[in-house]
């Protein structure tokens, strides 16, 4: 009824009555916003389908865990609320959870990795993002191929691998679709780069930045092998 209420003004004739239909006697203004509003409906609810949902239980357990890991300081509990949520959703109960915090510039150690079965903060590093996401700061996002930019969302790490150009690496799989699902076509993986260094970032303000990879250092490399391969997983987070 709703519909085709709304649809009345574009199609009623002057055989319309106004007691029955009084959508025909609105103004021209009124019937455009109507209009505008139905237009942008289904764009509306692709993107409250499309933004992570916590549930309230999660958010609960995640806040109590946060304050038992100590984080408070370290990490940015909205990060880890929406991480551990994520991961939740899923019924998955990994032992290790990775959260690159792309709130935080480059310049900033935002890359946690956390032993949720020991409930310890085992380290935080540097982690590089995308070309295409920005400079200082990871402004935007995407999952479009040739987009060189970071994707939010939930990955399942793989298995190590080996890549040509930057030797040992760790195979990602993006879990959210629309979001980050494009992981594997795009060749987005964890590895080790030369720019990811206080080095770079005292020569040139920012870290280094990849093609959409959460790029790590080349000393950090083996520990992410360690931490992470076949079972971890890791919340890219942004705004």
């Amino acid at each position: 009824m709703s519909l085709a209420v709304m649809f009345a003004p574009l199609c009623c004739t002057g055989g319309l009555e106004p007691r029955r239909y009084p959508c025909r006697w609105m103004s021209f203004e009124g019937r455009k916003m109507r209009f505008s509003l139905l237009l942008a409906l289904p764009v509306l609810l692709l993107f409250a389908a499309a933004r992570p949902v916590v549930d309230a239980g999660d958010a609960a357990a995640a806040h109590e865990l946060y304050i038992e890991l100590g984080l408070e300081g370290q990490v940015s509990q909205s990060a880890f609320t929406r991480g551990y949520s994520a991961v939740a959703r899923r019924g998955a109960k990994p032992r290790m959870l990775a959260i690159a915090d792309m709130t935080q510039p480059s310049t900033a150690k935002r890359l946690h990795l956390i032993d949720l079965a020991n409930k310890e903060l085992v380290l935080s590093t540097y982690v590089a993002h995308g070309q295409g996401s920005g400079e200082l700061f990871c402004s935007s996002f995407s999952n479009k191929h040739g987009s060189h930019a970071t994707s939010k969302g939930l990955y399942r790490v793989g298995a190590e691998i080996v890549s040509p150009k930057h030797g040992a690496a760790l195979m990602l799989h993006g879990l959210d679709a629309g979001v980050n699902c494009q992981a594997e076509p795009r060749e987005v993986i964890m590895h080790g780069a030369d720019y990811v260094s206080e080095a770079f970032i005292a020569e040139h303000g920012r870290l280094g930045r990849s093609w959409g990879c959460p790029a790590v250092s080349r000393n950090d490399m083996p520990r992410m092998i360690q931490l992470l391969t076949g079972g971890g997983y890791l919340y890219v987070h942004g705004r």
